[in-house]
């Protein structure tokens, strides 16, 4: 006799919960949410330029900044491999809360994070660049997206004191990049002494550039005082701006030479920090209330040309110190120059 043949357990099929996880796993690894994103950043960035105008409703500054700094948290969690349906949904939800409520101490709490937000994410937004002119292109990119977020942060419509606002946001702003570059960077033992002296020269900068602008402000003497505004005021009345000094000695060039340095080596991301000393200032550019709008855009473009002068120097000194001789030996380096990094839209862990 013939062994009965045994008989097929029937496969159950997914459950709903099971299909709706794979489809939404799908769609988060498909263009979906990038497209999604775009839409939704254009649409705040519209309601924003209406408002200034002003044309349409009142309200319509504070969707455009809530729709703005939302997509900014959903980025910036993206790029550094966090939670990005967490934060943005978060960050939109405190953004409704902040428009429901119109309290000022609520609306200001918003700019500082809207600040910081995009002051860090101009700056983790940036690529490798293997050449000056690639680097010049990441500080460009950096200071547009910057530019983005000092449109919500006036969206919110804050009630500051301008230097503590802008003391706190680059404070933060500072932490919050040092935060994400010590993940990025394998903490501080990746560092090397050639990062750490970078760590230790561009904090000196910062401390000096701040701490003397505050000393002049508060002890300086007159005459002293006078021959700086009197090239101020030469600068505002002949050029119709004069760049912020922190963007231009320290930001930019910092974000210029930290791109070029991370085609080589990974502690470019280092360098690349103190790019918020670019970023964190442009976000702040609109609330000054006496200053136009023409002359804080201007204010920033000067200090893009200053500050990339500067890295361009940085750049040339770094390459004739470790680089090698010659130009076909540069080309040659700059050929092999391609340390593998996850494109600008991508997780960078």
């Amino acid at each position: 006799m013939s062994s009965p043949v045994p008989r097929r357990r029937a496969t159950r099929p997914p459950s709903l919960a099971n299909r709706v996880q794979a489809r939404l796993r799908g769609i988060a690894v498909s263009t979906v949410p990038l497209a999604a994103g775009c839409l939704g950043l254009l649409g705040g960035l519209a309601a924003l330029v209406a408002a200034m105008v002003p044309v349409g409703p009142d309200w319509l500054g504070g969707a455009g900044a809530v729709a703005v700094v939302s997509i900014y948290s959903w980025a910036l969690a993206a790029r550094t491999g966090g939670r990005p349906v967490v934060f943005g949904t978060l960050a939109l939800a405190l953004g409704v809360v902040v428009l429901v409520a119109d309290e000022p101490v609520l609306r200001t709490g918003a700019a500082v994070m809207t600040c910081v937000v995009s002051a860090v994410l101009a700056v983790m937004a940036t690529v490798p660049a293997v050449t000056f002119p690639a680097a010049a292109r990441e500080a460009v990119v950096a200071v547009l997206v910057a530019g983005v977020g000092a449109l919500a942060t006036v969206g919110f419509e804050p009630v500051i004191t301008l230097t503590r606002f802008e003391y706190a946001t680059l404070g933060l702003a500072v932490l919050g990049a040092f935060g994400v570059v010590f993940r990025l960077g394998a903490g501080l033992h990746g560092l090397g002494r050639r990062g750490i002296v970078i760590v230790l020269v561009g904090t000196a900068v910062l401390a000096l550039t701040l701490a003397y602008a505050e000393l002049l402000r508060r002890y300086g003497t007159p005459g002293l005082v006078a021959t700086l505004l009197e090239g101020v005021h030469w600068s505002r009345n002949h050029l119709g701006a004069f760049p912020r000094p922190i963007e231009s000695v320290l930001g930019i060039p910092a974000l210029a030479w930290g791109c070029h340095m991370r085609a080589r080596r990974r502690q470019g991301w280092w360098v690349c920090a103190f790019g918020v000393a670019a970023t964190a200032p442009v976000t702040q550019a609109l609330l000054n209330p006496t200053i136009s709008l023409a002359e804080s855009g201007l204010s920033v473009v000067y200090g893009v040309v200053v500050g990339l002068v500067l890295g361009f120097v940085l750049i040339r000194a770094d390459l004739a110190l470790t680089g090698p001789r010659g130009s076909r030996a540069r080309r040659a380096e700059e050929a092999a120059a391609e340390r593998p990094e996850p494109p600008r839209v991508a997780a960078l862990q």
